[in-house]
């Protein structure tokens, strides 16, 4: 289980920038985890392994919005050329409702972009997002988005989104590829998170599992024509969810490459179909 102790180690400057927030999440931790369901040092690792490197472990709690003219046009290439660049460097606020707003809930013409901006644990950002997060936690994070950062409620806050984000079955099979996936929208930082998950599991004595859920995966969508054929390896990586994207698309799904529950359902449905 997660100690105060164990924080204190992986997290040595984690009050920096939040003060007490080490505490608080060893404090939170005997309660969050049980009632998100990851009672398991395995998962706990899956977790604070996929938060320290969001976070940079407390160091980087709010997205940094603060790009040079020469950084919006490398992020955001379709949006910003040299003109329109100079205009916005600098400026995290304006940034933010620009390339934010209408989009991820983020209503156009106002400040959502700004207010909904990433934060926590799991850099939760846009309007929806906070939105769902405050149905499942209970708390008023449309009025008062900084309450993710609370240390009181910031492990909450990050576990939650975990969740949300269908993180957990591919934790269970100790799988950082999918967990990163469907936590990051893609594979940003790979390699980091999963240095970060060695340690975590270190730290906890955590034992890994066979990745048995996405190797069913793998099985699945190759009898249903996978192209290229998936190497049946247990490793959510892109060459699966680039797979599963082609069999969402087929079946009139939202082509996200995330293996979720309508993705589920549609490959059973589909292999029931196949002839016997």
């Amino acid at each position: 289980m997660l100690t105060a102790d164990i924080m204190q180690e992986m997290w040595p400057h984690g009050d920096e920038i939040v003060g007490g927030l080490v505490a608080g999440i060893a404090a939170a931790a005997p309660v969050v985890f049980p009632k998100y369901g990851l009672p398991s040092d395995l998962l706990i690792a899956h977790a604070m392994a996929q938060f320290s490197h969001e976070c940079g472990a407390g160091h980087e709690v709010v997205e940094n919005l603060n790009y040079s003219a020469q950084g919006l046009m490398n992020t955001w290439p379709s949006r910003f050329d040299a003109a329109k660049a100079a205009a916005f460097a600098r400026n995290p606020q304006k940034i933010a409702n620009e390339v934010y707003n209408g989009r991820m809930g983020n209503a156009l013409n106002s400040e959502d972009g700004w207010n909904f901006r990433g934060r926590g644990g799991s850099q939760v950002t846009g309007r929806e997002g906070y939105a769902k997060l405050a149905q499942l936690t209970g708390l008023d994070l449309l009025n008062n988005p900084d309450l993710v950062n609370d240390p009181a409620h910031f492990l909450e806050c990050a576990v939650a989104d975990f969740i949300l984000c269908g993180c957990l079955p591919f934790a269970q099979h100790d799988d950082v590829h999918g967990v990163t996936l469907h936590l990051n929208g893609g594979f940003i930082g790979l390699q980091e998170r999963t240095v970060w998950l060695a340690r975590w599991k270190a730290a906890l004595n955590a034992q890994g599992v066979e990745g048995q859920g996405t190797v069913w995966l793998q099985r699945a969508l190759n009898r249903l024509g996978a192209d290229p054929v998936l190497i049946v390896d247990g490793v959510y990586g892109p060459g699966t969810a680039a797979a599963v994207t082609a069999f969402q698309q087929a079946h009139g799904l939202d082509a996200d490459g995330k293996y979720g529950p309508a993705t589920n359902a549609a490959i059973q449905q589909a292999l029931d179909a196949l002839p016997t």
